[in-house]
Order: C-alpha cells, then structure tokens, then sequence
C-alpha cells in the first residue's frame, strides 16, 4: 500500500512537471500543420503575456485560434533558466525568441518572437498596478483582483533576498524611501520586494504557463503563424473583422475566419510594435501613410500608432569589494518624486560564458550584458558579430575582481514623453519605425536627476557598504558608466554629480527596460471595452493600448489584463445570448 502511494504521488509530480514544461499541450502545434481554411468563435493574434491568458480564458466556452509569430519557450532551454537571461536577448539569428530593433531615438531595444510573449524574455519582476491606476482606466476593483490571483497561482513567486539586494534594500529604507512594505505584489509608496516570475530555482515561468487553465478542445495554438493583414466585409457601410490571412513557416498561404455570429470577435494580442503594425497593414491608420504604401484604406485613424512610450532607465555600474549573488529585479523603492530606483546583481559577471576563439570561456555581463546592447564596449553601428567577439575576448582578460558588483538603477514612471509609430515596408516580420523622444518631457528629466541623486545616497548609506568602495567616488562611477556606449545618442566627456551633469548622464546614457507601450490607446483607437473605433467584431488587448506603464512593471497587469477582459466578454456574451 505504501509502494501504492508513493508510485501514484511520484507519478502525480511526473504529470505537473510534464504540464508546466507544455508537454501535455495537445492544442499547441506548428503552422505548417493548419489546414488551409479553418473557422472560430475568437481568433487571437499574438500569443503573448496578453494573448495566452486571454485565450485560455475563452476556450473554456468558445472554440479559439491562436496564432502567435515565434516558437514554443518549452523548446529552448534558454528561455527557461535565469542564469541565461542575456544569451535570448543577445541571440539576433532569425529564430531567436527575442527579435532586436532599434528606435529612432538610438536606443536598443527588444521585442518578443515566442509563446508567452515579454514575459519569455524580462527581468522578471511582478508586482500589480497601483489602486489609482486601476480607477483611472475604470477597471472593476474585485475583477481585476480577482484576475491578477489567478495569474499569481501559477506564475509568481516571492524571491529570497542575497546580500546584495538585501543591502539595496536597506539602503533605500536608511535614505528615507519608507515605509517598508515587505513583500507584497501591491505597488505603494516605499520600499518592498516583489513579485518574481522565477521559481526559487531559477526557472522562468511565462505567460505560456497560463494556457493550462485552457480547455484542450476548445483552443489551437499555431506557431510560426505570422499573420499579413486582417480581412473585412461590410454592414451597413461599415467595416466588420470577418478574418485573418498568415503564412506558415514555409511561406505557405492560410486563412482563419470568424464563424457566423454577432458576437465572435478578432482580438489582436501582438504588443505594442505589432498591434498598431498589423493595423495599419490591414488598413487601419492615417490615411496618408497608408496610401504612401499602396493601402486601401479601411478606416482613416490618424492616433494609430500615436503615444508611443518607453520608460527611460538609466544604470549606474556599481564595483563591489565583496562578492556579489546573481539576481535581477526584486527589490524596488517607489520614491514620491517620480522614479523607481531597483538593482541587479551578478556573481556569474566573473565567470565564463561563451567560447572566444581561443576556447576560452568569456564573460557574461547577466541583465546589462555587452552582447544585448544594454552595455557594451562597441558601438552599435559597428557592432558586427567579429566586432563583438574581439570586445568579448578582450574584456575576458580583465581581471575578475575588477568586474565584480552590480547596477543600481533607477527609471521614471509613466512617462510624460511621447513618440509614434509608422511602418517601414509592407513586411510584417519587419521592425516599424518607432519613436519614444525619451527627455522630451522637461518632467521625466527632472524625475531622472532625482532618481540618480537617490542612488547616490543608497551607495553611500551604511546598510550597503560592504558592497562599495569606500574611496571611488559617485563621479568616477558615473563617468565609468557612462564610457559604456549603450546608444547612439553618446556625446562628449561626462564629469561631476550637479544637476547640469545629471541631466547630461540621463540623456546621453538613457537605455530600456522594456515597457515600452501605446500605438493603440483608449479613447485613441479603441474604446474602454477595447474595441477598435468605427470597426466590428476586431479588439486590442495588450500593453498597446496603455497610456501610461502600471506600477514598475507592466507584465503582472498585461497578463491581469487578458484575463479580466476573457472574463468580461465571457460574461457579456452568456447575458447576451441567454446562457447564463
């Protein structure tokens, strides 16, 4: 009897193991397989923190496509394991989950080509909304609660402080960003640890995870399925979404229409470049811009690919003389002035990581790696990948020592700056031309001096020096970070901590964190139910159609978002139609 038990108790975690790493997702199936015309109840474009949630959501009633442009996380190791958290970002061949663009403003960036969508490739913090963003955009307080314990039962996880983010935390609260809050996924005032995304074994769990709640007869899951436009007839002269033309990953044609009904919807779940993209690809935009390109226009919507945000951050290298443990984001102090002030560390900063060519193992520089573009020592218009590895083979020669520590940063909240989106060409697997005019705000630049003058106190404050130096200067460590060309905008000699100085360190060394966001806001493009303006059966679900970024990181409510709205039309459409 007890050989029983712990047979059937080992074969009970065998299963759980199995579902967690999407071995028992039935529904999930390369493009190539689909057939040539398919019809559902919901077609869902971008499996991504926004779509999965979503779709499992409906699935539960409807029959749901969903056709997302990457690969399954499940499939590279990568993906999964914090301690390679940079080589997805620095991978740029074709089939990397993380495909890299660069804005107009010379900053470098990355956008999601994978199941599971941003939260495959962030830093993995997870912390919710704050209540006043909640009663801005008019969500309901129980649902989206409710919604945001659904995502946290399978995805979240309260991470275990090592010295170094236990000493960023002390310093935060001794330079008066209090009260502590402890750990909470709430955002308040203060100084907490959040949320992580990683297990306490360092394994990444993504918005993927969430389509376990699916039903499996009820949702398909193409991947490679790189949709082209979205098709429309007419009603009474006005467009409606009837369904969407995608190639498969040998170029082939497919088309998955909407079945009969009212109430059967198109959602575009493709994030903040690929939403506002794949609108204008299928008519939807300022109608100028689209008849440049050859567009018929369907609906002439000049806010399309307006508002278009990204958080600025700017890091500042910290040299430890103690050792430091690998961690990304998990404490935050939410200051009163604007900013958010967070840290990473790195011990594997002094180990090898890549081959150079002469067989050595290299550095990896973890969250801020040189081969991501976040820090590096070649400029980007010359980064080749021979110039890389030169940097990287020399950089492995530094001495261990000197390369210990980790990054105290800070980023500004909303923002105020605003840029757009435009498309680049007629190919939808093609970066857009976007713009975040980062500073542009005179507010965000105050919020960045603040935010650095912060961390300046944290490195000097008595809970953190056992990981400073007590003789380097806050100057000289500016003036290290900043020799680091993390964009395109680097101007001259950078020197002294006043505030004329700040402004020029937050301009020249401003980078991402990727919460970038807009190019299909509400009141904008689509209306508080996220339906697209003068067009049937087609939503926006997704961080495109916020106007500013929620708490310090928007995954937790990107995924919330999905569900609370799957929840909402679910509900809507039973009333509708009498069923429940």
């Amino acid at each position: 009897m007890a050989l029983f038990i712990v047979t059937t108790g080992l074969f009970a975690l065998l299963c759980v193991s199995q579902l967690a790493r999407g071995q028992n997702y039935t529904f999930m199936r390369e493009a190539i397989h689909a057939p040539p015309v398919a019809y559902y109840d919901y077609i869902i474009i971008g499996g991504g923190t926004a779509g999965c949630p979503l779709a499992a959501t409906l699935s539960r009633r409807y029959r749901v496509l969903v056709l997302e442009r990457g690969g399954s996380p499940y499939d590279d190791d990568r993906v999964l394991n914090m301690a390679h958290f940079s080589d997805v970002l620095s991978d740029t061949s074709a089939s990397s989950p993380s495909q890299r663009f660069v804005s107009e403003d010379g900053v470098i960036n990355s956008r999601p080509r994978v199941l599971g969508g941003g939260s495959c490739l962030n830093a993995g913090f997870f912390t919710r909304a704050g209540a006043g963003y909640v009663r801005a955009v008019g969500w309901d307080p129980r649902e989206v609660l409710s919604a945001y314990r659904w995502v946290e039962d399978v995805v979240a996880f309260q991470p275990e402080l090592g010295p170094w983010q236990a000493a960023v935390r002390r310093g935060l609260l001794e330079t008066g960003i209090v009260p502590d809050n402890g750990f909470t996924y709430d955002h308040i005032p203060g100084t907490k640890v959040g949320g992580s995304i990683f297990d306490p074994e360092g394994r990444r769990h993504t918005a993927a995870d969430l389509l376990r709640y699916s039903r499996p007869e009820g949702i398909d899951v193409l991947l490679r399925a790189r949709v082209a436009r979205i098709l429309f007839s007419y009603r009474g002269g006005k467009p409606v979404a009837r369904g969407v033309v995608f190639r498969d990953s040998q170029g082939v044609i497919h088309v998955a229409y909407l079945n009969r009904g009212d109430a059967n919807e198109i959602i575009l779940s493709a994030g903040a470049l690929g939403s506002p993209q794949l609108l204008m690809l299928s008519g939807v935009g300022p109608s100028d811009h689209l008849r440049s390109f050859g567009l018929d226009v369907v609906v002439d919507n000049p806010e399309v690919g307006r508002g278009m945000s990204d958080n600025p951050m700017n890091a500042i290298y910290v040299p430890s003389p103690s050792p430091v443990e690998l961690s990304l984001i998990q404490v935050v102090g939410i200051t009163r002035f604007g900013s958010y002030i967070e840290g990473a560390s790195g011990s594997d900063w002094t180990t090898r990581s890549a081959s150079t060519s002469t067989g050595e193992r290299a550095r990896s520089f973890g969250m801020f790696s040189p081969q991501t573009g976040q820090l590096a020592t070649v400029p980007p218009k010359q980064r080749t990948p021979e110039a890389i590895a030169r940097a990287v083979e020399a950089m492995s020669r530094v001495p261990d020592a000197a390369m210990r520590g980790g990054f105290i940063l800070e980023k500004v909240m909303g923002p105020q700056s605003t840029g757009s989106l435009a498309l680049r060409n007629l190919d939808p697997d093609d970066n857009p031309v976007v713009s975040f005019n980062y500073f542009a705000h005179p507010d965000d630049l105050r919020r960045c001096v603040a935010g650095i003058e912060a961390i300046e106190r944290v490195i000097r404050s008595r809970g953190f020096a056992r990981f400073a130096y007590p003789n380097f200067a806050f100057p000289a460590m500016l003036n290290v970070t900043a020799e680091f060309p993390v964009n395109l905008m680097r101007a001259g000699v950078r020197g002294g901590s006043d505030p004329a100085a700040l402004e020029r360190f937050c301009r020249d060394t401003v980078t991402t964190i990727w919460h970038y966001h807009g190019g299909c806001q509400v009141g904008r493009v689509v209306d508080r139910d996220y339906r697209v303006l003068g067009i049937d059966a087609l939503r926006v679900i997704d961080g495109s159609t916020f106007n500013a970024s929620p708490g310090t990181n928007p995954q937790a409510t990107v995924m919330m978002l999905g569900r609370y709205m799957g929840v909402k039309i679910e509900k809507e459409r039973m009333l509708t139609e009498g069923s429940g």
